[in-house]
C-alpha cells in the first residue's frame, strides 16, 4: 500500500504572510481612502542593473542563432560564472576553486536540497527566532529540531557553550529576520564548536552585499578552519535584485569530508541526478554583476536600501523605540512599543499609520514582541512611513 511522508502532517500552517494579507486585505476594504505603506515582505523593488539586463539581452540574441545556442549546461553552472565568483572571494581574501562553486536558482532552494547529504538523525541547531524555510525543510524529513535561543539579551547573536548540541547548524549572517551580524570571534566561536564536534555548519550570506563595516565578515570563510565545517549559501536576490530572475550559488569545500566521503563530490553527484542548471541567460546576467561596470551599478542600488533603512532606524532612534539591524542588513528588528503582542503591534501600526510589516511571533517564540521592517521599500516612501509613525506616537 502506498504511504505518504507523514512528517507534512506535523508541519504549522504557514499563516504568517497569509494571515498579514487578510488583515491588510481587510483594511484596505473598509478604508479605501487610506494608503498603505508595505514594509514587511522581504522583496526587492529596484530593477535589474543596466550591465545584468545588457548582457541578457546579448546572450538572448545568441540563443537565437544556431552557431552561438546553448542547449543542456554544466549542473554545476558555466565556467565563466563560476571563475567570476572565485574572483569575487578573492577580493574578501578567500582563496575558492571553480569546483568548488555550484551554480543554483537561488539559496532557498540549495538550503532544502544540501538536506540530501545527511541522514535523518542528524540534531539540527537553529536560532529562533528564525526563517521558517530552516525549519520546515528538517521536520518534512522528520530530522530532531533543538533550538538556540536569540535574544534582546544576546542581541540576538546566540554563541554555543558547554550545553550546546548540534550536527547541523544553521546561521545567517547578516540574519533575517533581526538584522543581526556576527563579528570575527563570534563566528570564530561557531567554527571551533563545529570542528571539535564533526558538526556542519550551513551559513547562509543572502545578505552579505549589506555589510559595510569592513571589521565584519562577509562570508564564513574569512574564519580560520571554516573550510573544514562549512557550507556556504549566498543569493543574488537581494545583491543584484534577482529575486524574479533567480540565481545563486553554494560553496562546498573540496576538502570538507564526514564519513569518509566528500561533501562536494556528493553535491556535485547529487545536482547532476536532481538539478538540470540554471539557464545560460540568467548565468550571463549574474556574470555581469561581478564585472566593474555591474558592480558598480549594484552597489548603488543597495546604497539607497540601506538609507532607506538609515531612514527607519533614526526615526526609531528619535522615538526610543529599541532595535537592531538597519546597519550592515537590510532588515530593522524592534521591540514593540508598550509591550504589545506582535498582532497587536500590527494592528496598531496597520490602523493608526497605514504601514505594513512583520510581526516577530511568526519567526519563532522568540520573536513574539518583536516586529520586522524592511528597507525595500521606496526611499520616498520610506520617508512617508517614518513620517506617519512619528506622527502616530505624538
Amino acid at each position: 500500500m502506498l504511504k505518504i511522508n507523514e512528517h507534512y502532517s506535523g508541519l504549522k500552517e504557514s499563516y504568517l504572510f497569509t494571515e498579514i494579507g487578510h488583515r491588510v486585505a481587510r483594511f484596505t476594504a473598509e478604508h479605501p481612502e487610506r494608503s498603505v505603506i508595505r514594509m514587511g515582505i522581504g522583496d526587492v523593488t529596484l530593477p535589474l542593473c543596466p550591465a545584468v539586463t545588457q548582457a541578457m539581452a546579448g546572450a538572448v540574441a545568441e540563443m537565437g542563432q544556431a552557431a552561438t545556442f546553448h542547449g543542456y549546461g554544466p549542473e554545476q553552472g558555466y565556467g565563466f560564472l563560476r571563475e567570476k565568483i572565485c574572483a569575487y572571494y578573492a577580493d574578501m581574501g578567500v582563496t575558492l576553486s571553480p569546483e568548488e562553486v555550484f551554480v543554483s536558482d537561488g539559496a532557498k532552494s540549495d538550503l532544502g536540497n544540501m538536506l540530501d547529504l545527511f541522514a535523518e538523525d542528524n540534531r539540527v541547531l537553529i536560532p529562533d527566532p528564525v526563517y521558517p524555510a530552516y525549519v520546515d525543510t528538517n521536520r518534512m524529513a522528520g530530522r530532531p529540531v533543538l533550538y538556540i535561543n536569540a535574544t534582546e539579551e544576546n542581541r540576538f547573536l546566540p554563541l554555543p557553550d558547554g550545553d550546546t548540541q548540534g550536527d547541523i547548524i544553521y546561521i545567517c549572517s547578516p540574519n533575517n529576520p533581526t538584522g543581526a551580524v556576527y563579528d570575527r570571534a563570534g563566528l570564530q566561536k561557531w567554527v571551533d564548536f563545529a570542528r571539535e564536534r564533526g558538526a556542519v555548519i550551513f551559513f547562509d550570506a543572502a545578505y552579505e552585499s549589506f555589510i559595510s563595516d569592513p571589521t565584519l565578515p562577509r562570508s564564513i570563510y574569512q574564519i580560520p578552519g571554516a573550510a573544514d565545517c562549512a557550507i556556504e549559501f549566498c543569493s543574488l536576490s537581494k545583491t543584484a535584485g534577482f529575486t524574479g530572475t533567480r540565481c545563486g550559488y553554494t560553496v562546498v569545500p573540496a576538502g570538507l569530508v564526514r564519513g569518509g566521503m566528500s561533501l562536494n563530490k556528493m553535491w556535485l553527484r547529487r545536482q547532476t541526478t536532481k538539478f538540470n542548471g540554471v539557464s545560460y541567460v540568467v548565468q550571463r546576467g549574474a556574470e555581469a554583476v561581478f564585472t566593474p561596470e555591474g558592480q558598480t551599478q549594484v552597489r548603488a542600488n543597495i546604497d539607497i536600501y540601506r538609507r532607506n533603512a538609515a531612514i527607519i532606524t533614526e526615526a526609531l532612534t528619535r522615538l526610543g523605540i529599541w532595535h537592531i539591524g538597519g546597519v550592515n542588513s537590510p532588515y530593522i528588528w524592534l521591540k514593540c512599543p508598550g509591550g504589545l503582542s506582535s498582532w497587536d503591534y500590527f494592528d496598531r501600526l496597520l490602523t493608526g499609520a497605514g504601514i505594513v510589516g512583520t510581526p516577530g511571533a511568526g519567526f519563532g517564540n522568540n520573536g513574539e514582541g518583536f516586529f520586522r521592517l524592511t528597507a525595500f521599500s521606496s526611499t520616498d516612501n520610506t520617508r512617508a512611513a517614518m513620517k506617519r509613525l512619528e506622527d502616530m506616537d505624538e
